[in-house]
């Protein structure tokens, strides 16, 4: 019995962990990367002294399977922490998850955020999240203050679209719903309970981010670094790559961002070429900062709602691990969203994140910026419109016609964790079994 030939396109978190995988079963595949190193958005990179991640990259576990996986490829190089992350708004940090830390902010937020929900759990009580918007399902899950004062203004700013444009199909279980006692408790006093399923994170303790990809791709067969697909022909099954290499495949497990196919795929149908059209995605432009000094060494991460702050959340890769910069330095990265809807003007960009992280006091009067750098990422997060679901039906429906599976945060254009990928990549594998 002949072979079945399984081709890879990508090696980020999910086509490493899918390769991975079906080594483990036996199962041979041949895995492209265009870049000159592997890991996708799940890289790193060293400059005097300091680490930096492309963007934000933290390891959350709800799965066994995916923490011993890590764990045992990681040996000791990991480390645990009990999440740290704020809220930044009225010019002080409170705790996040906002709803639940009310504490602290202005007497009137307080009283209008409280009587809101209150409003909210008489008027309405209910669980589903069908049918309604993201505007709608805020208004009703938490009520017109808590909306206003921080869930609007913050998911408006990072998605760059209306909420009410955005459908709940994208959250899960990544929103925390506080009980009413909990956020009256929250209000009284300093809550320091952690709340969602990422109440603790790892990273590794050297290396970055990185680290991850790096594991799996040290145990892959198979990966060609350099290979960027030029077009996909999907009745020849065969892939052709930008360096003259063509490839036959039986199955092609594909990790690109899907609008990506409407150049590379062959004699597409209209109907596709139409629905690939349809998906709508985010941008990020992330800027990393080395500077002086003990930095914040108390948060993770804070989120910043306000307007007048260009970028949505900020973080301190020194607090991940102590590794990621030098002795008596510290580092911080902002990220910005941006889109169609919502232009940046990348010239003027960095200054405007340096003065916001400075008026927020990240920055102190004393601190000196020792390096800069930045990363433009075209793909960021998948925007969840009500074309979104209908469209990938037809897309996916075609894909999987022509032994195309597509897997992944682009892929599979859908709102996943790295543990997700990780598990993902563990499920196609075992679907070739």
């Amino acid at each position: 019995m002949t072979k079945e030939r399984i081709l890879i396109l990508g090696a980020g978190l999910s086509g490493l962990s899918a390769a991975w995988h079906l080594q483990r079963l036996n199962k041979e595949c041949l895995v492209f990367e265009k870049e000159a190193e592997c890991g996708g958005l799940c890289r790193s990179k060293t400059m005097s002294g300091f680490t930096f991640d492309y963007c934000g990259h933290l390891l959350h576990f709800r799965s066994a399977y995916a923490l011993d996986l890590i764990r045992n490829l990681f040996q000791e190089n990991l480390i645990e922490h009990k999440k740290s992350a704020w809220v930044y708004s009225y010019n002080r940090f409170t705790r996040y998850p906002f709803q639940a830390n009310l504490f602290g902010l202005p007497r009137p937020v307080i009283k209008e955020c409280l009587s809101g929900f209150i409003d909210a759990q008489r008027n309405l009580p209910h669980k589903a999240k069908h049918g309604f918007s993201f505007l709608e399902w805020m208004h009703l899950t938490f009520g017109k203050g808590i909306a206003r004062h921080f869930m609007v203004p913050y998911n408006q700013k990072f998605w760059t679209v209306d909420c009410k444009e955005l459908t709940c199909d994208w959250f899960g279980g990544f929103i925390p719903r506080p009980t009413l006692k909990e956020i009256i408790s929250g209000a009284l006093r300093e809550n320091k309970k952690v709340f969602g399923y990422n109440a603790a994170f790892w990273y590794p303790k050297q290396g970055g981010i990185q680290e991850v990809s790096k594991a799996f791709s040290a145990k892959v067969k198979h990966l060609y670094l350099g290979y960027e697909a030029e077009s996909l022909d999907f009745k020849k099954r065969e892939v052709s790559f930008k360096n003259g290499r063509r490839y036959r495949y039986d199955a092609l497990i594909l990790t690109l961002p899907l609008p990506e196919i409407a150049a590379l795929g062959k004699n597409l149908p209209s109907g596709v070429r139409g629905a690939l059209k349809n998906l709508k995605y985010n941008s990020i432009f992330n800027l990393n900062l080395g500077i002086s000094g003990n930095g914040t060494p108390d948060k993770h991460w804070v989120y910043f709602p306000e307007k007048k702050f260009v970028f949505f959340r900020a973080g301190f890769p020194k607090n991940f691990s102590a590794s990621l910069a030098p002795p008596g330095a510290s580092s911080v990265y902002a990220e910005v969203s941006y889109s169609g809807e919502k232009p940046l003007d990348k010239k003027r960009i960095g200054g405007k994140i340096i003065n916001g992280l400075k008026h927020a006091k990240v920055i102190k009067p004393k601190d000196k910026i020792l390096i800069q750098d930045s990363n433009d990422i075209k793909y960021g997060y998948i925007i969840y419109d009500r074309l979104r679901a209908p469209s990938l039906k037809s897309i996916n429906g075609y894909l999987r016609k022509q032994r195309v599976f597509p897997l992944g945060r682009y892929g599979a254009w859908s709102y996943k964790s790295m543990e997700d990928c990780l598990l993902d990549g563990k499920q196609i594998a075992e679907s070739f079994a």
